[in-house]
């Protein structure tokens, strides 16, 4: 073999290794596959998603469930480059779900945003005893977010609002979001219980109240009551933390039937029995509480996906993609 043979053969292996740190550097190498890729074409390479923080997955799922709850009502969300992620009602208003401040729980009842009103879990089943300290899932509200959807001066709500039979003559309920029309169903069960068990007629009639735009007792904040959402059920002495000793509402919570709770938590309605300042003849209508309760993931937790344990319908899946559109900047 000649010079030339020799010259040509280190030509190849010379081309040979400028191809071979070509693709290592450009494509990179896989350490768990022990292989090196080729290079994908500019502007076609995608990054892998980062995997969702327990505070992202956190944020996620409260977004889902107001989404959920609130169908029409939320027409998109978006997170903004200083993180803070909003929700866009379809007036097209913008709402903060967390301002990021640090609130003591009397602040959360005066200027809640959508991550205080999500943050405690309702409690699904039965109770037994009047709950300690803070612990009232629901009594924290977003008040921007109820504005929006049941109507942000009485002569908006009062527009919203429908004549609901109820058994025992008619009520004012507020008709956006299904709640006049869930309430109508509660009663119809109601009734159908009452039927069974006559007794639980005395703990519903006669009604206490459902519309009236007021303030809560003591406070300058609006009642539920206001914005036709809340309904009061026959009134006992016992009912309510303000006027009544803590064994006083337990023995009044002890009473009260289960089926009755059940009826009205079936169908959007969460009970203030289950709150530490308790309320007991007072529900309201707060679906995205029991949805979030229903598909319940502790705080600090980490499931993949983010949206494990709902239903994957099409509803929620489009919901689903929305929420992840924002948080990918789309």
């Amino acid at each position: 073999m000649g010079k030339p043979f020799y010259l040509g053969l280190l030509a190849v292996l010379l081309v040979a290794a400028a191809v071979g740190a070509a693709l290592l550097f450009f494509g990179g190498f896989d350490r768990d596959a022990g292989a090196v890729h080729t290079a994908a074409p500019v502007g076609t390479a995608k990054p892998t998603p980062a995997a969702d923080s327990p505070a992202d997955i956190a944020a996620k799922r409260d977004l889902l469930a107001l989404m959920m709850a609130y169908p029409g009502q939320i027409a998109g969300v978006e997170k903004g480059d200083d993180g803070i992620v909003c929700v866009v009602m379809r007036s097209g208003k913008r709402i903060v779900y967390d301002d990021g401040r640090e609130k003591t729980f009397e602040q959360k009842l005066a200027d809640a945003d959508l991550q205080d009103m999500m943050e405690q879990e309702y409690p699904l089943g039965d109770v037994d005893s009047v709950r300690e300290g803070n612990l009232d899932p629901g009594r924290i509200r977003s008040y921007a977010f109820f504005n929006e959807v049941y109507g942000g001066t009485e002569k908006a709500v009062r527009a919203n609002l429908k004549s609901v039979a109820l058994g025992r003559g008619h009520c004012l309920f507020n008709a956006n979001n299904g709640a006049a029309a869930q309430l109508k169903k509660a009663f119809k069960e109601i009734s159908a219980l009452i039927d069974n068990a006559p007794g639980v007629s005395g703990f519903v009639y006669p009604l206490g109240g459902t519309f009236n735009y007021r303030v809560i007792a003591g406070t300058d904040r609006l009642s539920p009551h206001a914005f036709g959402i809340a309904i009061d059920l026959k009134s006992d002495p016992r009912d309510y933390w303000r006027w009544a000793t803590r064994e006083q509402g337990q023995g009044r919570l002890t009473e009260y039937p289960p089926d009755l709770v059940r009826a009205l938590e079936d169908n959007g309605f969460i009970w203030g029995g289950k709150w530490a300042h308790f309320d007991i003849l007072h529900f309201e209508y707060r679906p995205e509480l029991l949805l979030k309760a229903r598909h319940f993931v502790a705080p600090g937790e980490t499931v993949s996906p983010w949206y494990a344990g709902y239903p994957e319908t099409a509803g929620v899946m489009e919901a689903v993609a929305v929420i992840d559109r924002a948080w990918e900047g789309r």
